[in-house]
């Protein structure tokens, strides 16, 4: 079997791959919705692959894999060894999990990501609203994450909320000290969430990036008391090229709150310096960016070996996402805690894309398919409507 195309088409916002073969046997990838300029990226590799075996994925990854970067600039790499495996499952005539080792259980939990309310405030109250309505979801989560302080918009909605100037404009990433009363309203939101949550769900946080290393400290120590599931990029984070292994880790070291980060990091060599220095408790590397869901097996395990445990990030993955986040969690270590569920935006694609169970979530679980490849497929008809006029060969 040989490659014979590389296609990227942007759907509903999101980049869509298709990887086209001589026996007929396609394979679908995906990158995460809000990353529509990455067209361009993704068909990049296609000179680079074409002629390859797709069912030898680690051949055809070896020519690409080292051309991607920290998130964004490994979405296309790792939309693409997605694909890969869809192909070499359904070639095999079984689901992608039986070729990454076979299943750990039947069902994954996961938690919420993409399943998100308007909030009124950024209060305390408003926050408690917040989080009885995600109490209270059809998907029953038995894991909830927040955004709160700078990966939310208090700071814009509480007056003097830390020393430094609002930034605007697109993608604005704000930094600094907290003052006194920052830190007071931070750890208030978190008592009110809690409040109402109790023990019966997990409640874990996501912070930054943007904190300073004292803020760290002192918060993660403040909410000792909460039980916190743990909490997520406060040094580094969304769109950082970096990791900063020796912050982190003076971070978890005083506390513990567990410390999680890993979502726009590139590779398992850049977690080993996490892993080998414990600088972090829970990682949260994300399919479509670190590198493919082989490369997310990999890092699960050796974080396994170093006592770190493993919350995959996906909330804008999508629903071919979801798919490849269901076959590869289906066969994780036990270090393994539960992924960050995505919905599908537009609701379209509930009507574009056949073979997810219905209900999707139960019980705050995902039931495991059995399907060959990612077990999802396009319903052709019903896409080609949302197909700009550049992309009309998509599926052809």
């Amino acid at each position: 079997m040989k490659i014979t195309d590389l296609k990227c088409a942007i759907i509903g916002g999101s980049p869509i791959v298709r990887i086209t073969t001589d026996a007929g046997i396609d394979g679908l990838g995906q990158g995460e919705a809000y990353k529509p300029y990455l067209k361009p990226h993704v068909l990049f590799y296609k000179d680079l692959i074409l002629g390859e075996d797709p069912t030898d994925v680690e051949r055809v990854m070896l020519k690409i894999r080292r051309l991607g970067a920290f998130k964004p600039w490994g979405t296309a790499v790792s939309a693409i060894e997605v694909a890969l495996w869809d192909i070499a499952g359904k070639a095999a005539g079984v689901p992608v999990y039986k070729l990454l080792g076979g299943k750990v259980r039947d069902r994954v939990r996961v938690y919420n990501g993409a399943v998100r309310f308007p909030m009124k405030g950024y209060s305390p109250k408003h926050y408690a609203e917040d989080m009885q309505k995600m109490k209270e979801a059809k998907e029953g989560f038995t894991i909830i994450k927040q955004g709160i302080s700078f990966h939310s918009q208090t700071p814009y909605n509480i007056p003097d909320y830390f020393y430094g100037e609002l930034q605007t404009g697109p993608r604005p990433q704000n930094r600094g000290l907290l003052t006194e009363k920052g830190m007071k309203h931070a750890i208030a939101c978190v008592e009110a969430m809690k409040d109402v949550l109790g023990d019966e769900i997990g409640m874990a946080l996501d912070c930054g990036p943007g904190w300073t290393l004292p803020d760290a400290i002192r918060f993660a120590k403040a909410v000792e008391p909460y039980n916190i599931m743990w909490l997520e990029d406060m040094i580094t984070g969304d769109y950082t090229p970096y990791v900063l292994a020796d912050l982190y880790r003076d971070v978890t070291m005083s506390t513990s709150t567990p410390i999680h980060t890993g979502e726009q990091i590139y590779l398992r060599q850049h977690f080993k310096d996490l892993f080998e220095k414990q600088a972090i408790r829970v990682a949260g590397p994300d399919p479509l960016d670190v590198g493919g869901i082989a490369e997310l097996k990999w890092i699960t395990e050796y974080a396994d070996l170093h006592g770190v445990l493993m919350a995959p990030h996906g909330t804008g993955d999508g629903l071919i996402g979801l798919a490849a986040l269901v076959q590869v969690s289906a066969t994780l270590p036990r270090n393994y805690i539960a992924f960050e569920y995505p919905v599908a935006k537009p609701a379209w694609w509930y009507d574009i894309i056949e073979g997810l169970p219905d209900p999707i979530v139960k019980k705050g679980h995902i039931d495991v398919w059995d399907t060959p490849g990612l077990g999802v497929k396009f319903n052709v008809r019903a896409a080609k409507k949302y197909l700009d006029t550049s992309d009309k060969g998509f599926f052809e």
